[in-house]
Parts: C-alpha cells; sequence; structure tokens
C-alpha cells in the first residue's frame, strides 16, 4: 500500500505545553506506518471557543506520510491523546494535548467520526499558520485553493 501524505495539528494548553507536544510527535514518529516530515515552527495562541480562562495553546502542524487508510490514522491520534492521558470533559475545553487530522492527501471524508479535510481548519490561524510554513501549496481538497490563498483569505476578513 502506498503511504499518504497527511497534516496533523497539534495542540496543548495543559501542563508542560511544549513537553506534551515533543511526546506526542515522539510517539507518533514510533508507530508502525508513520514518517515523520516537516515540523511547523510552534505558536501561542490564545482559546478560540470554550470555557472562559483558559491557558495560552501551543500549536503546530507536522506532516506525515501514513501507510494505511485515514481510519487507520485516527485511531493512531487518538491513541497517542489517550497514552499522554487526554480526557475529553468540555467541548472545546482545555487539554493536555489534541491531534487533529487536517488533510490526507486529496480524500474528502465525511463520516460520523472523521471529517477531512478538517471542517474548520480555513478557520482558523493557529492551524493555518503553520500549515502555510510547510505546505503553502497543499490544496484544499473541497475548497480548492492552496493553503497560502486560504490563510490571506483568512487574513483579509478579519
Amino acid at each position: 500500500m502506498p503511504s499518504t501524505i497527511a497534516y496533523i495539528g497539534l495542540g496543548s494548553n495543559q501542563g508542560d505545553r511544549l513537553a506534551m507536544i515533543f511526546a506526542a510527535l515522539k510517539l507518533l514518529d514510533e508507530m508502525p506506518g508513520v514518517v515523520m516530515g516537516i515540523l511547523s515552527q510552534i505558536i501561542e495562541t490564545a482559546p478560540l471557543g470554550g470555557p472562559v480562562n483558559q491557558e495560552n495553546y501551543l500549536n503546530c502542524v507536522v506532516q506525515a506520510n501514513f501507510t494505511g487508510t485515514a481510519d487507520e490514522l485516527l485511531a493512531n491520534l487518538q491513541a497517542v491523546e489517550n497514552h499522554l492521558g487526554r480526557r475529553r470533559k468540555v467541548k472545546w475545553g482545555p487539554r493536555n494535548i489534541d491531534l487533529d487530522l487536517l488533510l490526507f492527501g486529496d480524500e474528502i471524508i465525511d463520516k460520523p467520526h472523521l471529517q477531512v479535510p478538517h471542517p474548520q481548519m480555513h478557520l482558523r490561524r493557529f492551524v493555518m499558520e503553520p500549515l502555510v510554513q510547510i505546505a503553502p501549496d497543499a490544496i484544499h481538497p473541497q475548497l480548492v485553493r492552496t493553503m497560502k490563498q486560504l490563510l490571506a483569505e483568512l487574513e483579509d476578513q478579519q
């Protein structure tokens, strides 16, 4: 089975945020079928939505080549979150680690448990800025625009 280029968003706003992101990256790198690629800079951003008085997030995006399906990669991402102690208590609430499958090749997936491209990615600066650092010319398969174009449109709206 050939590998697929995937882009994964990582975020943390609880505990040692940087250590959590690096622990998640290490676990991803050790997974069968995963070959890690380019990592964006890690940026600090204010929380978007959710409960008030949350700490700021550290966010980044990593490229990975994955041999398997998007469902299998999602299961791997959730396994990493669980291993690192992620507990889903409040929607958009604080979290020690959050891994989002942003893009999986040029696939469009709409299942109850998995939507690719990530449905909100093009509206979130904390996703788009790091993604443009590592994949400015990647194409959003539904919006049919590059990541660089989508970030420019987001900046124009704000």
